[in-house]
């Protein structure tokens, strides 16, 4: 006989949470594989790969090393990478000159992979910090950062990207009209098929450091070089965190100016931006699960504090849930074998 009540309750929320089952059937939040972005990091060398410190079990890669990691992930059923350089300092220059050769790492990092794995989206970054020796997105000129001489490079950046292969370029470094300047370069060379990715929303974050530690792109320290007039930090292109309503104006810009998606970054500090984003946009608006998420809840979980997994994917899902259509992870390989289970 089944209990008796002691309460009268027309409303009992609980039925659709009593089996699994359920809760499957009235869940609101999907995530998929298809959703995940891999951001992977290449180096000069050959059959090699180093670990990021403060990044456990995420590393950079050898273009022979990074082709097996997205044949990897193509496998898994993952879209798309976004592909990071990390150069020699001697490769570095105020002017980010090598950002601009047509036959140098990075372009034969988008060559590689687009041979190797065509279907894979390759997502291209078209900010100066891993060329710029001043540690900038930008070109620093009398102490300041430079915008529109900023922009003239990264015009030149998206067209070589898109030449090499690329079929997304993501301008990372939140100059003012970056976005409708790019396209028409692209457009004008011909490549009015490769996308957009705007990084719209870009905060000046404290978790961005374990990702600055992949690239060695962090502003020079000015206790360490006094005499250089170079700021110190990105407070006056990046967006201050505590703004929410400048993300929607950032938008709307961007939108106008042609772009094709649409980001918000970093992701779990700022998911109402996310959904503040989500409800003005009409393309797919992506989130950043940054570096230092990622360090947090993996060195947490290695010392017992947290299951890793359970975490990681309850984290994706509340982008999800936010209203990213998808999300750059250094989870990505887990989250797609985990799904898969």
């Amino acid at each position: 006989m089944a209990p008796s009540s002691e309460y009268d309750l027309p409303l009992r929320p609980r039925r659709l949470r009593r089996t699994k089952n359920i809760r499957r059937m009235a869940r609101e939040t999907r995530l998929a594989t298809d959703h995940l972005i891999a951001p992977l990091f290449v180096m000069d060398g050959e059959n090699d790969r180093e670990e990021v410190s403060s990044m456990p079990d995420t590393y950079r890669h050898t273009i022979d090393r990074l082709v097996d990691k997205a044949e990897t992930l193509d496998a898994l059923g993952i879209p798309a990478v976004a592909l990071f350089p990390a150069l020699p300092d001697a490769l570095k220059t105020p002017d980010a000159a090598h950002a601009l050769e047509p036959d140098h790492l990075y372009p034969n990092a988008i060559r590689a992979l687009k041979k190797a794995v065509p279907e894979l989206m390759i997502i291209t970054d078209t900010a100066l910090d891993p060329y710029n020796s001043d540690g900038h997105d930008g070109i620093v000129r009398d102490g300041e950062i430079q915008n529109d001489a900023t922009i003239d490079v990264m015009r030149e950046m998206a067209v070589l990207h898109a030449e090499a292969g690329a079929d997304i370029v993501a301008p990372s470094d939140m100059m003012d009209g970056r976005v409708g300047l790019i396209r028409e370069a692209l457009d004008d060379a011909g490549h009015t098929d490769t996308a957009i990715l705007s990084y719209t929303a870009k905060y000046s974050s404290s978790y961005y450091g374990p990702f600055r530690d992949a690239l060695d792109s962090a502003p020079e320290d000015k206790a360490a070089t006094p005499d250089k007039d170079i700021p110190d930090t990105k407070d006056t292109y990046q967006m201050d965190p505590a703004n929410g309503e400048e993300a929607v104006r950032e938008l709307m810009l961007d939108l106008d100016e042609g772009a094709d998606m649409v980001m918000v970054k970093p992701a779990l500090p700022y998911l109402d931006v996310i959904h503040r984003v989500q409800q003005h946009s009409d393309v797919p608006v992506a989130a950043y699960n940054v570096s230092g998420e990622y360090a947090m809840i993996t060195a947490a979980a290695q010392n017992g504090w947290l299951d890793r997994r359970k975490c990681a994917m309850e984290a994706l899902t509340g982008i999800r849930r936010a209203g990213a259509d998808l999300i750059l992870t250094y989870f990505a390989e887990d989250a797609a074998r985990w799904l898969a289970e």
